[in-house]
């Protein structure tokens, strides 16, 4: 068997000049930031909101169905309805109000495509309320069709006029089990 041997040269080509350009490789930083011991269970720097309370309890995912905006809440009172009306009214917003009476929810029955379902589009009660300027009115239209339809989902929507899109939409009313 032949052995090949090889000659390895050593070249040194820094120039006294280009050494003072280039600081040395000195290995890695110590890990003096970087504490060994770890913390005791210390739960007083878990992240809070800031009041009292230290966890808000959402809407349970089980059983229940998911809709538009603020349905991870409990249903609103009629109180908090208005204050989500007076919202979208400060914002310029026109109010109106839809309402479904099979699902209320987006399903898929008439194609499985992608991207398509099914209950989408509500039936709008009456027109959009422009020139709308306190709740109760929306608060009124929205009594006179939960008396008209008892059991059909109604949802009240912000939109906005000058861009042309809806910019809230929330559920106000659902029928009994739901």
């Amino acid at each position: 068997m032949a052995s090949i041997s090889s000659s390895v040269a050593t070249v040194n080509r820094t120039a006294p000049a280009q050494a003072n350009m280039v600081a040395p490789f000195t290995g890695l930083k110590s890990n003096a930031a970087f504490p060994a011991t770890k913390k005791a269970n210390d739960f007083s720097t878990l992240p809070s909101n800031g009041g009292r309370v230290q966890c808000m309890k959402v809407w349970p995912p089980l059983g229940l169905k998911k809709y538009e905006t603020l349905s991870y809440l409990p249903p609103l009172t009629e109180a908090q309805l208005a204050k989500e009306v007076d919202y979208l009214l400060r914002k310029k917003w026109v109010p109106c109000l839809e309402f479904e009476l099979e699902h209320g929810f987006v399903y898929r029955e008439n194609a499985r495509s992608p991207g398509y379902y099914d209950g989408r589009y509500w039936t709008m009660w009456k027109l959009p309320m422009f020139g709308c300027t306190d709740s109760a009115q929306v608060m009124k239209e929205l009594a006179e069709c939960k008396k008209e339809y008892p059991q059909a989902w109604v949802r009240i929507i912000g939109f906005d006029n000058v861009r042309q899109v809806q910019c809230i939409m929330f559920i106000a009313s659902r029928p009994d089990g739901y």
